[in-house]
């Protein structure tokens, strides 16, 4: 590369502008193509097995060859949003290693790849069902029909093409705000089909808290990274850490250590975070088509069942103690669907609560396990348990209504019980979503690593920048995941790198800010209407 010379002060500097020399250009050789694909058709032999002898424990011969086959056709675009994922956020975690001669860059990427694999293995499935609940309520409880497959095929087929779009664009968009985008869409796209207002297709307040950990993201990944900078320029005097890494040379061990460390953490985090967006809708998927085998946790102890029916009893008494009679007109479940979707308090909506927990109480009298309840009620189980779960959330958010101790404990222990039995990930889709986003990260990472690497400030990233902005990363995707909200990882390394540079007065490359800014603005109309317009398609032939 020629000399250019700096804006800033008129002066040449050698190789001012950042090199992708650190970036191998020649194609992985043949044993590592060889155990990509060995990885690839293990996973999904695991996959069909898995599901086969989950489905013949349940429900012996209950399973179909074509049904077979669109269960595993929905799994495979399941796993190929998370796939996309892997390659579209690798940027986030190795963009730093690679650009500061911390690590090579093929070795880089598969440490990354392994660590993703490691954080969807020990994520919690808190937002996996944090996503869920941003659905429409009524497509959730009717996931097996016509519309809700269109809804769950619409929002991944969505984000999968702008995610590849932005990809090839070689911009860091964000998979988890491509993803809500999707999901509101479906959301407004199902309320205008059937004739209502677009809007109360979506749970808006969800959607809000959503929305401010996506818009602050950016912010805080900008002013910490800058921040943390400064604070290492006034602590550590060593100018090495802020001059443009000689090539081919090692930064001095302990900031290496660090830079691999926020590599691995980010990794890890990117793992646990984005790996649970797929694993809530795989669950969709299985409870939509295989309703016995995965509606209900055949795993929960029978001792926590003996708990569940005790707990029924008791929350129904509590209710019914707090002004609930003892039976409601009307069906219940109509009654707390309703309120779920609005959030309007009716005078029948505590006794239709009440009344549920009772049939809840009475379906699970004469068995010991889940495994043990009739094939032919599992979904209607399974319905009611998410509409009292959804119910008693909304209840003790709102405060309203003001129920006695007694009542709010009974309630939180009816909850958690409800939860155990119906938000659970069995281990081979954490096991298939792992696979699929550690394999996608080590594949077509390039792209979004050069603009992270190359194209955001106008002087090469120095140790220290690296250092900075992917510790913030590490911190803000661990704090998020800890609270069960989904952030962008490529907002925050992105603005954080941004960050660094306008804290180091090195200047930023205003054409892949204005770009970095467009996809983040366009990200959620964009997915919003693709998703809409794929769900309503899908409802002419679902």
């Amino acid at each position: 590369m020629s000399e250019a010379a700096s804006p800033a002060t008129g002066h040449h500097h050698h190789k001012h502008k950042p090199s992708s020399s650190v970036i191998p250009d020649k194609p992985p050789g043949m044993m590592q193509t060889f155990l990509f694909f060995a990885v690839l058709l293990g996973g999904l032999m695991y996959v069909a097995w898995s599901i086969w002898t989950d489905v013949q424990a349940a429900e012996p011969g209950s399973l179909a060859i074509i049904p077979f086959i669109l269960l595993l056709l929905a799994l495979m675009i399941a796993l190929g949003f998370e796939f996309v994922n892997g390659f579209h956020d690798t940027a986030n975690a190795v963009a730093t290693v690679i650009y500061t001669n911390s690590l090579p860059a093929n070795f880089a990427v598969v440490w990354s790849g392994c660590w993703n694999f490691l954080g969807v293995l020990v994520s919690s499935g808190a937002v996996a069902f944090g996503i869920i609940q941003l659905l429409p309520v009524e497509l959730i409880l009717n996931v097996g029909s016509g519309a809700g497959m269109a809804m769950v095929f619409a929002l991944l087929v969505a984000a999968i093409i702008w995610n590849l779009g932005t990809w090839y664009l070689g911009l860091p968009a964000s998979s988890s705000h491509t993803l809500i985008g999707s999901i509101m869409g479906v959301g407004i796209a199902n309320q205008i089909y059937q004739g209502h207002s677009g809007t109360s297709g979506v749970d808006w307040s969800q959607a809000a808290n959503i929305g401010y950990s996506l818009l602050l993201s950016p912010v805080v990944g900008f002013l910490a990274a800058g921040l943390l900078l400064l604070t290492l320029k006034a602590l550590v005097k060593n100018p090495a850490l802020y001059k443009e890494p000689k090539e081919g040379k090692a930064p001095p061990w302990w900031i290496r250590s660090l830079l691999v460390l926020t590599c691995t953490g980010v990794s890890f985090a990117h793992g646990s975070n984005d790996g649970q967006k797929g694993m809530g809708l795989i669950m969709l998927i299985l409870i939509g088509i295989v309703p016995t085998a995965y509606a209900l946790n055949r795993a929960v102890d029978p001792a926590d069942v003996a708990q569940f029916r005790a707990l029924t009893a008791a929350t129904a008494a509590s209710l019914t103690k707090n002004g609930a009679p003892g039976s409601v007109t009307g069906d219940p479940r109509a009654i707390l669907t309703a309120y779920v979707r609005d959030r309007e308090l009716k005078p029948d909506t505590v006794p239709a609560l009440a009344q549920i927990a009772r049939e809840m109480g009475a379906m699970v009298a004469t068995t010991s396990t889940l495994a043990q309840v009739p094939a032919a009620s599992v979904p209607n189980m399974r319905n009611d348990m998410y509409l009292a779960s959804e119910t008693i959330r909304f209840m003790t958010k709102t405060g309203e209504p003001a129920f006695d101790a007694e009542t709010k404990e009974n309630l939180a222990a009816f909850k958690r019980s409800l939860d155990e039995a119906t938000k659970f990930i069995p281990l081979w889709v954490k096991v298939a979503v792992a696979i699929a986003l550690g394999l996608g990260t080590m594949v077509g990472w390039k792209r979004i690593v050069v603009t992270v690497g190359e194209k955001i400030g106008k002087t090469h990233l120095t140790y220290a920048q690296g250092g900075a902005a992917e510790l913030v990363a590490m911190g803000t995707i661990f704090a998020a995941d800890h609270y069960g909200l989904p952030v962008s990882t490529t907002h925050v390394l992105s603005s954080g790198v941004a960050g660094t540079m306008a804290a180091n007065k090195s200047g930023l490359q205003m054409s892949t800010i204005r770009n970095l800014a467009m996809a983040w603005v366009l990200t959620l109309p964009v997915a919003i209407l693709l998703s809409g317009g794929i769900y309503i398609l899908l409802r002419q032939f679902m």
